[in-house]
C-alpha cells in the first residue's frame, strides 16, 4: 500500500491514535472506569493534557464521562463500545512490544 491509497478513515484513526497520550489513555481505561484523579496519577500527565485528551476522546465517542452527584461531585471517565473495540488492536502492539521492544537505560 503506498501513501496515494491510504483510506482517509484509516489517516483520521492513525491521527486520533497517534495524539500524545490518546492511546495511554485508551490503555489505562481497558482496566474499566476509572476517576480523573486516577488517570492522572497512573498516566503522570499534566491536568491541562488530560483534561485537552479526555474530551477529544469523548467528541470521538471513544470515552464517555459520567457525572456521579455525590459531596463532592465524581467524575468517572470509561471506554465506550467504540473504544473497547480498540482491545485487539492495543494488545497486539503490547504483544509485539514485549517482544521486540527494548528499553535502554540512560
Amino acid at each position: 500500500m503506498n501513501q496515494q491509497t491510504i483510506c482517509p478513515r484509516f489517516e483520521k484513526a492513525l491521527m486520533l491514535l497517534n495524539h500524545r497520550w490518546n492511546t495511554l489513555l485508551i490503555y489505562q481505561l481497558l482496566d474499566g472506569p476509572q476517576r480523573y484523579s486516577t488517570i492522572k496519577k497512573q498516566l503522570n500527565i499534566s491536568s491541562r493534557v488530560l483534561t485537552e485528551r479526555l474530551k477529544e476522546l469523548e467528541r470521538e465517542e471513544i470515552v464517555l464521562r459520567t457525572v456521579i452527584p455525590s459531596t463532592p461531585v465524581v467524575i468517572e471517565y470509561e471506554l465506550t463500545q467504540k473504544g473497547y473495540a480498540l482491545t485487539p488492536v492495543l494488545k497486539a502492539i503490547e504483544q509485539w512490544s514485549s517482544e521486540w521492544v527494548t528499553i535502554t537505560e540512560e
